[in-house]
């Protein structure tokens, strides 16, 4: 059992100007919570200070309040400055605030103190205002264009406060902190996921909340032995919670570090009212870890009368078209789904299964008629977007769940009974753009693109946005992959080399120029968008390119539950799972888990959950449709 352990923290202190009916920021402060203190709304604190509109107000802004200060809570405060002499430089290329903050040695707050107006998309030849000193000093070639007449307002900081410190039951517990997961717990603790709920009943439907006490220590669990591969299998967060999620009929948000009220307000498109009427909490501050309720769902689909769930699963077998294209296909995906199925009533589920040969795109139309909006909770398929789109418009009265396997496109994001399972590739872009900043170290990063380089340009753009003096080379072939000279030692100097192109040519070109390279190249580091088949059957010789690459799907053949699978398999149907065997199994397996017998499976949709080899992870966007944002991450390890 969960026990609730209370950190008590120290308070966080408040500091009022009152004789110039004024307020100056300190740790904790937001616009909702200084409005309340001095009995005033947001609107009005906002319309006196413009420069807080976008809510971030920062440790030693000087806020004006239409009120005398309350000071009976106030706690000491230190100035430490009082006045100087400012001046300003003009922006140059690549600037950003915390290079402006390390090159002049001032403080954020100090800096937005001194620049209201800035924020992190400054133009180059912007005027940026600094006191004059800092220039002189640490300006270097970039000295003051103008010495400015006012002087710095006082930039003032509480006493810092004491938090008490964090204390574990014994040596068996463990208190949960504010950036735990599962993932972080699993490798810290030696256990794996299943190990942990069996030590603390309940914990997978609750999550982890900062603050309780869990055990990870415990005669249930068994000891774990590290399999000894060079291939690592690393999930992004391993049963974590997406921070967009539903509970109780509520679209609900887990705040972030660096939120801030008003940046959610512009997220979710809410007013502070909605949100404020939902959220009473929200005056004691934001914080991190914070579940907050952003709106009311639409009402959403109503199960039908009956204790089975009636489930439509729509494939392209061609035999009314005589179109045998994706036929095999089908035949596989509904292999892996009948293995799905069969678990699922085993563990108890009342399952009416119904399977509707969607024929092709041209002959769809002829297969809607099979399916009965009056007696169906769930619609899996059909595979092609036009289908899909169809679908969701026939049974958009009922608003029936609707599995799309594998399409994904921005026109399908509106319906907010789909549930989309493909991977977006910039999730994919993003994550690499996290790895490289991670290995970067001052090397040359070449991006291999493919013809039309949409996600190379967007790797380029996004690793510039992170990576100070990035120098980064789009080519259109890994054979452009040139290592410089290194001047001082006159050996070749490493470099990232990042594969930005689908094709298994482009796979195999780039891993066989990763061999070459890192027989002559100390130090290089090469990362991939995508899975290459090379990339598995070179495992040993890439692996001293320490490469890096992404899968949407990747089975743990170590793993209790994939080998319990595999095994079922091999016995239903003497073989193992093809790809859409496997996807078929994943798909079905993970749908059915979240349904209960009301069909509700929308209020299930926060889980994340891996199946055989498939990570689902998904978040509902703004527009409606839940889509998918896991993946797995893989790392070949040098010998």
């Amino acid at each position: 059992m969960i026990k609730k352990f209370l950190i008590i923290a120290g308070l966080t202190a408040f500091a009022g100007l009152s004789a110039q009916k004024t307020h100056i920021v300190v740790k904790g402060d937001n616009p909702y919570n200084i409005a309340k203190r001095y009995g005033m709304t947001v609107d009005d604190l906002v319309k006196l200070n413009p420069s807080s509109k976008d809510g971030k107000v920062s440790i030693g802004d000087v806020l004006v309040i239409n009120k005398s200060a309350n000071n009976t809570a106030a706690t000491p405060v230190k100035s430490t400055s009082t006045a100087a002499k400012l001046g300003k430089i003009i922006l140059k290329p690549k600037q950003t605030i915390y290079g402006i903050t390390k090159q002049f040695q001032i403080s954020e707050s100090e800096l937005r103190a001194l620049n209201p107006n800035l924020d992190s998309n400054m133009k180059i030849g912007d005027e940026v205002i600094l006191p004059l000193v800092n220039i002189q000093k640490f300006g270097g070639d970039q000295q003051e264009v103008a010495v400015v007449t006012e002087t710095v307002k006082p930039v003032v900081q509480a006493e810092p406060t004491k938090t008490s410190e964090v204390v574990v039951a014994d040596e068996n517990s463990y208190i949960v902190q504010s950036k735990d997961n599962y993932f972080k717990l699993a490798r810290k603790f030696n256990l794996n996921q299943k190990e942990l709920f069996a030590l603390n009943p309940g914990l997978e439907e609750k999550g982890l909340q900062p603050g309780d006490v869990i055990q990870i220590k415990g005669n249930s669990a068994p000891t774990k032995t590290e399999p000894k591969a060079t291939v690592v299998s690393q999930p992004t967060s391993t049963q974590t919670y997406s921070t967009t999620s539903v509970l109780d009929d509520y679209v609900t948000y887990t705040v972030q570090e660096g939120d801030t009220v008003f940046g959610l307000l512009n997220k979710f498109g809410i007013t502070l009212d909605e949100l404020l009427s939902l959220n009473q909490n929200l005056s004691q501050g934001l914080k991190s870890g914070m579940v907050l309720k952003i709106k009311k769902l639409e009402t959403a689909y109503v199960k039908k009368s009956g204790d089975a769930l009636n489930v439509v699963l729509m494939l392209p077998f061609g035999f009314d078209s005589g179109d045998s294209k994706y036929r095999n296909l089908s035949l596989d995906f509904l292999a892996g789904a009948k293995l799905a199925i069969e678990r699922n009533v085993k563990s108890g589920k009342n399952l009416e299964i119904k399977v509707i040969d969607a024929g092709n795109e041209k002959s769809f139309k002829n297969s809607l008629t099979q399916i009965n909006p009056a007696n169906t909770d769930l619609i899996i398929g059909p595979f092609f977007k036009s289908s899909v789109l169809e679908v969701l418009d026939y049974v958009k009265a009922s608003k029936i769940p609707v599995v799309a396997p594998f399409a994904n496109s921005d026109d399908l994001l509106g319906h907010q009974n789909l549930i989309i399972i493909e991977t977006n590739d910039y999730i994919y872009a993003d994550r690499i753009v996290k790895e490289v900043k991670d290995a970067f170290s001052d090397q040359k990063i070449y991006i291999v693109a493919d013809a039309d380089q949409t996600y190379a340009k967007y790797l380029e753009t996004n690793l510039k946005m992170n990576i100070k003096n990035a120098n980064v080379v789009v080519v259109k072939s890994a054979s452009d992959i040139q290592p410089d000279q290194n001047m001082m030692t006159g050996k070749p100097a490493p470099v990232i080399a990042v594969l930005a192109n689908k094709s298994d040519d482009a796979g195999d070109s780039f891993g066989n120029r990763m061999i070459a390279l890192s027989k002559e190249v100390d130090g290089l580091k090469s990362f991939s968008m995508y899975y290459s088949p090379i990339f598995e059957k070179k495992v040993d010789e890439l692996s001293q390119s320490n490469l890096v690459y992404l899968m949407d799907r990747k089975i743990d053949t170590e793993g209790t539950f994939e080998k319990e699978i595999l095994a079922d398999y091999q016995k239903k149907y003497c073989k193992s799972p093809s790809k859409y065997a496997v996807i078929g199994f994943d798909v079905v397996n993970d749908m059915l888990s979240r349904e209960n017998k009301k069909g509700e499976i929308f209020k299930q949709m926060n889980k994340v959950q891996t199946q055989l080899a498939t990570k689902f992870e998904f978040e509902k966007t703004k527009t409606g449709a839940y889509v998918n944002k896991g993946y797995r991450v893989v790392r070949l390890i040098p010998n």
